[in-house]
């Protein structure tokens, strides 16, 4: 991975948190949820008037790609009901990249030295060990991660598809631009159904949070989908999941969460995965 790829993913990655502190400060986690992902909409649209239009061999990874979004974003949503998300989540981002890594060189024939391999790890890793912070049910939380571990699937799914679909297309941001306009409608089309006058509220009344967190969600994931197409889909996969850190860092910071030992250690041993791959190059 280059160094210049390598700083658009870790950009993608804070923008990715960013979004994320912003939901998570909301306590209607499905409002949040559908005003990030129909704020995607005009973003989308602007880039696929722009973007070359994909490749019709891409249509099955575009239908696939959506679909695994919003199956993602809805079974997210059902997390908090399960588990204590300050251990689920981090499981499931953990998990995601050591999916991926495993599928690319087993199933895939992808050639990842054993150096990257180490970086993927130890990011994964890093990630991982934050569900080590409040012990009460972490781990021993059989349901909980049990919920983690098919949630990184899907994080691993559509990073997969994703992937190859704008290799395939021939446009990262086309590609993607037609996938978020797909995942919107779909999503909003289910919102109807779940919370009717959800959708009205999101685009009457919280439009400018829906603008903001829905462009930087889009910005963010729209870098990765272009990284995927310039290095090794499970390289960015395990690098874009360094948003947790810097979401781990926003908490810190702004909403004065305590920083405690195994805190720091996640984010030592994640980084030390980082320099790994800068190492790597």
């Amino acid at each position: 991975m280059s160094f210049s790829v390598m700083i658009i993913v870790l950009l993608a990655a804070l923008l990715h948190a960013s979004w994320n502190f912003q939901v998570k400060r909301m306590d209607d986690k499905h409002l949040s949820m559908s005003a990030v992902v129909i704020g995607h909409t005009p973003f989308a649209v602007t880039a696929i008037l722009y973007a070359p239009l994909p490749s019709l061999g891409s249509l099955p990874y575009l239908i696939t790609g959506a679909l695994l979004h919003v199956g993602y974003q809805l079974f997210l949503l059902n997390s908090y009901r399960i588990g204590d998300l300050s251990q689920v989540y981090p499981l499931a981002r953990g998990v995601a990249p050591l999916i991926v890594a495993g599928i690319s060189v087993m199933l895939l024939g992808v050639n990842l030295t054993w150096l990257e391999l180490s970086a993927i790890i130890t990011i994964g890793t890093g990630i991982m060990s934050l569900t080590l912070v409040r012990r009460s049910d972490g781990l021993r939380n059989g349901p909980a991660a049990s919920l983690a571990i098919i949630t990184g699937g899907f994080i691993a799914a559509y990073s997969m598809v994703d992937g190859l679909g704008a290799r395939e297309a021939g446009t990262a941001l086309g590609f993607y631009g037609w996938l978020s306009v797909i995942n919107a409608f779909i999503f909003a089309a289910i919102m109807r159904v779940i919370r009717p006058g959800l959708v009205k509220r999101v685009i009457c009344q919280s439009w400018r949070f829906s603008l903001i967190s829905g462009g930087a969600s889009f910005s963010a994931y729209a870098m990765v989908t272009w990284a995927f197409t310039l290095a090794p889909i499970a390289l960015v996969a395990a690098l874009r999941e360094t948003s947790i850190i810097f979401a781990l860092l926003f908490g810190v910071f702004f909403l004065r969460e305590r920083l405690d030992l195994i805190k720091v250690f996640a984010t030592m041993i994640t980084l030390l995965g980082v320099g790994v791959l800068r190492v790597n190059r």
